[in-house]
């Protein structure tokens, strides 16, 4: 019999964060999170994302032993300003037990109707920036530090639960020593001069920081088109900005501004963390932090986290700027494998921006939904 405990102290919170551990600790390839930072992301003091959702997370137990866990989510900007009546869930990690799988998906869907809404879908987080989808092929490359990872079986539980497939993701990579130069260097040339654009490049943090919330603003307004997209406030920003950036070199930052120094296109590229991640087995402390300075400063690997244009440059050649100074940057530290995070396959102009740099998709993802009216 498979019973469910709400998670309502911080020593359920940390079981809640560590399932994954015991559930993936043969795994090579899954890469575990910042325990301290998977412990504020639910804190409701912390993130301040709680001031526009809720979330009810859930422990599953068989025979005395947790074999699963699930996070309950409502984003009511997107419920009431959208009119999205979607219930959300993620962090969803369980043993190959059908009934510990509907169990947890039974919770979420109580919640659900409980609360008038109309549909359920995840694996998702509480925003745009959070983690996406249930793996469905490319079980066997590592993962990141942004991307979830999970066990083959999972599809086949979604499935039996009778859920569907409602979003598609693709994440590929390439080899930066295939990149041709020519394909973005002339253009380069030419966009900043017909437009009057400028690069900014940075080479410490803190020079970042006065362009960051413009950067949020142009994240939101670049992004806005795209299903299920919910905006970014103030607040939030704050978050993100103490989350994030201390983990991207500002030299990985690339600001694009018009004559007027108006932001029209950023990117953000952070080097990959995968493989310290699995070292440290999730602790900062006592030498976990060190490692992930030198994994900082020495990684050879990149992952493109974010890339937006304002939507009157977009299709005009602008992200030409934006690769001919990261190449540049990237010649000079010698960069072997660029990654992409997950990005929508019906997003056919994100694709197509990438397309001379010849990337191979390794990995799908899937969002899974389910109608509860």
């Amino acid at each position: 019999m498979v019973t469910l405990k709400e998670v309502k102290t911080k020593a359920d919170l940390k079981t809640f964060v560590k399932f994954p551990f015991k559930l993936y600790k043969d795994s090579k390839y899954w890469v575990p999170p910042i325990i301290s930072q998977e412990l504020k992301t639910f804190d409701k003091m912390e993130n301040p994302v709680f001031n526009d959702a809720e979330a009810v997370l859930y422990l599953a137990y068989k025979d005395g032993e947790i074999v699963g866990r699930i996070a309950a989510i409502i984003n009511w900007i997107e419920v009431k300003g959208q009119n999205q009546r979607k219930m959300r869930f993620g962090w969803f990690d369980f043993i190959n037990d059908l009934n510990v799988s509907q169990t947890l998906l039974n919770k979420v869907e109580e919640i659900g109707k409980a609360h008038n809404l109309e549909y359920v879908e995840g694996p998702v987080g509480f925003s745009n920036l959070d983690k996406v989808g249930v793996l469905t092929e490319g079980f066997d490359s590592i993962g990141s530090m942004i991307t979830w990872y999970n066990h083959p079986y999972y599809v086949k539980h979604y499935e039996a639960a009778n859920y569907k497939i409602e979003k598609g993701y693709i994440e590929s990579r390439f080899d930066f020593k295939n990149v041709n130069p020519d394909t973005f260097s002339k253009a380069n040339e030419l966009i900043k001069r017909r437009y009057q654009l400028k690069a900014l490049n940075f080479t410490k943090t803190n020079e970042v920081m006065p362009y960051a919330d413009k950067m949020f603003d142009l994240f939101n307004e670049s992004y806005a088109a795209l299903s299920s997209f919910v905006a970014i406030n103030d607040i939030q920003k704050a978050y993100f900005k103490k989350k994030f950036i201390s983990f991207v070199n500002p030299e990985y930052i690339k600001f694009i501004t018009d004559k007027e120094d108006n932001l029209i296109g950023f990117a953000i590229v952070m080097p990959s963390f995968a493989k310290t991640l699995q070292k440290i087995k999730g602790k900062l402390f006592p030498f976990g932090f060190t490692k992930i300075l030198k994994a900082k400063k020495y990684s050879k690997d990149v992952v493109f986290y974010l890339i937006g244009i304002r939507p009157d440059y977009q299709h005009k050649g602008v992200h030409a700027v934006i690769f001919n100074e990261y190449y540049k940057v990237f010649t000079e530290k010698g960069i072997q494998t660029c990654y992409r995070t997950p990005e929508l396959e019906d997003n056919i102009a994100i694709q197509q921006i990438w397309k001379h740099f010849r990337p191979e998709i390794y990995k799908r993802r899937k969002t899974f939904r389910k109608d509860i009216v």
